[in-house]
């Protein structure tokens, strides 16, 4: 019985949290955990090319060390100079 009153909490619950972030993206506002790692994407690339290591890189920039290292195992992005023709 307990089971069928939490679950329709949980579906009283839903409805107006999806208005909220449907209400957040009309107006355009961010959603979401935010992003913290990717705007030091290459910070953290020139300073682990110094020859930095993971712990003193997390250090200056006051992140974890296992995003310095999830960011540096990631390959880096290529961006084509040509444009792709079909």
């Amino acid at each position: 019985m307990l089971a069928v009153f939490a679950e329709f909490e949980r579906d009283i619950l839903r409805d107006p949290v999806k208005a909220g972030i449907a209400q957040a993206r009309k107006e355009g506002r961010p959603h979401g955990r935010p992003p913290t790692v990717a705007k030091y994407a290459s910070q953290i690339r020139s300073l682990a090319k110094k020859g930095l290591n993971k712990s003193a890189i997390s250090r200056r920039l006051r992140i974890s060390r296992t995003s310095v290292r999830r960011l540096l195992a990631r390959p880096i992005p290529r961006r084509s100079a040509e444009p792709l023709s079909g």
